[in-house]
């Protein structure tokens, strides 16, 4: 598992740009609320802390996972000044095949995005096996996937903002 033995919220700050003058998106499905809030949150706070300002980050909520991909693709088109947004949500396995559907369509359309878009857009969505695994990546045992993908968004940031012209 790669997550294994992974603490998921640590950074060494002197290794990360300083976030001061960047401006970030985060889309967050409302579906499975409280990880995606904990997701939501961890990415804030890394934000924050590695100098982002408040008025410079943007949330946006949408239903699903499966809406982050339209939410992250307007948001990149209403506030072109942005330079990354974090896409957050969370999948949990169940019975059907909705859940094998749901992940292949969100990884991939966030991925289109990425190829075809100017603004980085960060994969910050859980496809967990159950509740505890989701648990455990949303700001338990295992730290926080919402902090890792925030330290993404800031690199992200920063490769857009060395190689504008």
């Amino acid at each position: 598992m790669a997550t294994a033995n992974k603490n998921l919220s640590s950074y060494d700050k002197n290794k990360i740009p300083n976030a001061k003058n960047m401006r970030f998106g985060i889309v967050v499905s409302e579906w499975n609320h409280s990880i995606t809030g904990n997701l939501f949150q961890g990415a804030f706070d890394a934000l924050k802390d590695c100098g982002a300002i408040n008025d410079n980050i943007v949330r946006w909520d949408v239903p699903g996972s499966f809406e982050l991909i339209y939410g992250c693709k307007r948001m990149a088109e209403s506030y072109d000044m942005l330079d990354a947004i974090i896409a957050v949500g969370s999948v949990i396995e169940g019975e059907t095949k909705h859940f094998d559907f749901v992940c292949e369509a969100v990884s991939q359309g966030i991925k289109d995005l990425n190829v075809l878009g100017k603004i980085p857009v960060i994969f910050c969505v859980l496809t967990d096996h159950n509740i505890e695994q989701s648990i455990a990546r949303s700001g338990g045992t295992l730290g926080n996937k919402g902090t890792e993908a925030a330290i993404a968004a800031i690199q992200m940031a920063q490769l857009r903002l060395d190689s504008t012209f």
